[in-house]
């Protein structure tokens, strides 16, 4: 028995749902060896960071990825001014069909330079002194060599680049460079070419949470290099499950349309009614449960806006009291049977999932 995994698609990016079966006969809750507990046996994520014989951090571990709004737009704190016109013209082309030319959602080709930055692929890292391994659930795998080798000079462009490392303190500094140049940054469409050279700063913070700084620098496509931080949280007693994209796809021929086509009606409803919604809700993909993300609604002049982790604040449109769009992407609110409001679920192509509301008005 399999798990099966489908790509899903939206215009902000994409979804993979896990259908369970036989989950205890493949190591979903094997305790994982090493990990420090509380009193009442459960993983302790804030113990300090484990290290190695030699005293380095030691990275090791399953991670799952918290790209926050940098999955969708890896350019986000960027000025328009710092995009190449060609490379901005090519975001706004491939969000107008939806994203459905994507390599590796939709081609299934390898994930490259963007393994970071999406949050429903699990990464295993297994450090030795020579390399650190990284083994992605869809089958990828990075090699960044710790042996003090330098980066080909002229390398023969790949998917996943060529990688090596050097310690300073406990920061690992890894360059990258050799990318093909069909591969993309993120899942809204950014291109590079290949001369991009990506700088990544992992820190382990603790046992359990990771910061990767990364740096993206291709003069032929953006006029700076730029840095975002992204986050990851270990997964305890766990384990990576294969993940083949193009096996019983079944996407692929419904990916028709553009945005367009489901521009919603408004209403206009009552400030007291949008104001019940207000709050900050936590969403985790079933593929990786244990890191959610954070997502916060606000209200300013009569109108809802969401933001996820802070940033790319986004009018909601309301069509019925309870049934708002953000962009395409439908959401519903629903209620506890004091009236309260519980979560929303947002729909995507195979079904809808559910974002937990975490802070509540006072009085309710």
């Amino acid at each position: 028995m399999r798990i099966h995994r489908k790509a899903a698609q939206l215009k902000t990016g994409f979804c993979f749902f896990v259908v369970p079966a036989l989950l205890s006969a493949q190591w979903l809750n094997h305790p994982t060896p090493g990990m420090p507990r509380t009193a009442d046996g459960k993983p302790n994520l804030s113990a300090p960071a484990p290290r190695t014989a030699d005293g380095k951090p030691d990275l090791s571990g399953l991670w799952g990825m918290n790209p926050g709004v940098y999955g969708n737009n890896i350019a986000y704190d960027l000025k328009p001014e710092d995009i190449q016109a060609w490379a901005a013209e090519l975001v706004k082309q491939r969000s107008a069909t939806m994203g459905r030319d994507d390599p590796t959602n939709v081609g299934c080709l390898p994930i490259g330079p963007r393994s970071n930055t999406v949050p429903v692929m699990m990464q295993k890292f297994i450090q030795t002194p020579g390399v650190l391994v990284v083994l992605i659930e869809n089958l990828n795998y990075r090699q960044i060599h710790l042996d003090g080798r330098e980066l080909p000079k002229d390398p023969d462009p790949s998917f996943m680049g060529y990688s090596t490392g050097r310690w300073e303190g406990d920061t690992l500094i890894v360059e990258s460079t050799g990318f093909k140049d069909r591969t993309w940054l993120d899942s809204g469409g950014h291109p590079h070419t290949e001369a991009l050279r990506i700088t990544e700063r992992f820190r382990r913070r603790d046992f359990g949470h990771l910061e990767i700084s990364e740096t993206i620098d291709d003069p032929k496509a953006f006029n700076k290099p730029f840095t975002v931080l992204l986050k990851a949280e270990l997964v305890p007693d766990s384990e990576i499950l294969e993940f083949v994209c193009a096996e019983n796809e079944k996407d692929r021929q419904h990916m028709v349309g553009t945005p367009s086509d489901s521009k919603p009606a408004a209403v206009k409803l009552p400030p007291a009614i949008l104001a019940q919604y207000v709050g900050t809700y936590e969403f985790a993909f079933p593929e990786n449960p244990t890191v959610p993300g954070t997502y916060n609604i606000t209200m300013s002049d009569g109108a809802l806006f969401m933001d996820t982790e802070g940033k790319s604040r986004t009018a909601l449109i309301p069509t019925s009291e309870t049934v708002m769009y953000l962009g395409s992407a439908r959401i519903e609110f629903f209620k506890n049977s004091s009236g309260s409001v519980t979560h929303f679920n947002r729909t995507w192509v195979e079904g809808d999932l559910k974002y937990t509301r975490k802070t509540i008005r006072k009085g309710e």
